[in-house]
């Protein structure tokens, strides 16, 4: 997953030099990550059943492959269509292993089910965070061609290593949670898109990804348009501009999020979790939109914003495991996951929302509006759903799955 994270991540350091190189509309060469993070959501569902066919160790090996084939053509290209089919190419393998590492993660720890998605999506929110600065150099000293073709080799041999030391867990090896109110079968894929949880998790996902995916994607542009990006920041220490800085400090911030809010939610619930960090969310992006033209603020607020947002991926993977079993989370959270690909269309949308208003505060407090409601559902909607669903799961709901051995009844 660290290996991984720069595809995502470190793209924002490459958009001003592509615009540079070839003096492209800034828009169309980010449709080029919308691309992306599409073919990496919206593959999920088939890359789970891949997962349940094939087990993770092959899966994280193709997943390595196309990683580093999407770089090394980012490398090559001189088109916009040759990036786009490059961020296809990406998004197929960041999908893959990101896909399995999650998916064997709600397998091995039901009990702490938070915290091991937390952890290892964390790999993924703050994979970048040491490589940040070295990919800023590079682009500096040999140009962005160069970097590409460098960090895509070295990331994708690395994944592919990694890929080897993986395995599933066996029949009898983990056992059910006894403080969280977990389903008490596995549900099919069909099954759970049945249900009003699952239209309710998906809908509360995609409120809140979508400002985190504006962020990832434009945070440098909007650092060049606040009139931060060049600023100086003395840490005493040393001084460093304070675009990378702040990218560096939001791998971090992001990283820590994933594993802190996972192992809170193991402990007050997955609801109330949720209503703090959407709640935070909404407000830090609100601030950023006010005072983001003050370097520090805009420093601080980012950090926050990043802190508020990595959660989703550990806090809605590890509900869609309580709610629906593990035996097909692979397919189901594969299509829950899909919400980070509607968000990703609201980022190109955004760079014409903020051309035709004139200011980014519009685009922020857009999203900062849809991470509160999502904030509001959690606390008034999502817990009665929740109990209602678990107490259902008691009694498998259609015949087809009254043959199935259910988790109370293999636990005991």
């Amino acid at each position: 997953m660290v290996a991984t994270a720069n595809i995502q991540y470190a793209w924002t350091l490459f958009v001003p030099e592509i615009q540079q190189t070839f003096g492209w509309e800034r828009a169309s060469i980010q449709i080029a990550f919308t691309i992306f993070v599409l073919v990496q959501t919206w593959l999920a569902p088939i890359e789970g059943y891949f997962i349940d066919k094939l087990g993770p160790r092959f899966m994280v090996a193709f997943g390595a492959v196309m990683i580093g084939t999407a770089w090394v053509l980012n490398s090559q290209a001189t088109t916009l269509f040759a990036f786009y089919v490059a961020a296809a190419v990406g998004g197929v393998g960041v999908g893959c292993i990101y896909a399995t590492c999650i998916n064997n993660a709600l397998k091995w720890f039901p009990d702490r089910r938070g915290l091991a998605v937390g952890l290892t999506a964390g790999g993924y929110g703050a994979g970048s965070a040491a490589t940040i600065l070295p990919i800023a150099a590079m682009i500096e000293s040999s140009g962005f061609q160069e970097t590409f073709f460098f960090f895509g080799l070295l990331q994708g041999g690395l994944a592919f290593l990694a890929a080897w030391f993986l395995r599933s867990p066996k029949a009898g090896e983990v056992k059910p949670s006894d403080k969280l109110s977990q389903t008490r079968r596995d549900y099919t894929l069909k099954e759970a898109l049945n249900t009003r949880l699952f239209w309710l998790m998906l809908l509360m996902f995609t409120c809140v990804v979508t400002g985190g995916m504006m962020a990832v994607a434009q945070l440098g542009v909007i650092a060049q348009d606040l009139g931060v990006k060049e600023f100086q920041v003395n840490l005493y220490f040393f001084t460093m501009a304070a675009l990378p800085l702040a990218l560096m400090l939001d791998r971090v911030m992001n990283g820590i999020s994933r594993p802190l809010f996972g192992w809170i939610s193991d402990h007050i619930g997955r609801e109330k979790t949720m209503v703090i960090a959407f709640s935070l969310e909404g407000m830090g992006i609100i601030a950023l939109g006010y005072f983001g033209h003050n370097p520090w603020a805009f420093l601080i607020l980012s950090g926050v914003v990043f802190l508020a947002w990595g959660e989703v991926y550990s806090l809605f993977s590890a509900l869609a495991g309580d709610a629906f079993g593990t035996k097909h989370i692979g397919k189901i959270y594969g299509v829950l996951y899909t919400a980070k690909g509607i968000g990703a269309l609201f980022v190109p949308v955004g760079n014409l929302l903020m051309e035709a208003t004139g200011t980014w505060s519009t685009v922020l407090y857009t999203v900062a509006g849809m991470d509160l409601f999502a904030a509001f559902l959690a606390i008034t909607v999502l817990p009665g759903t929740l109990k209602r669903h678990v107490a259902k799961s008691v009694i498998p709901s259609t015949p087809g799955a009254a043959g199935e051995k259910t988790v109370a009844s293999a636990h005991a």
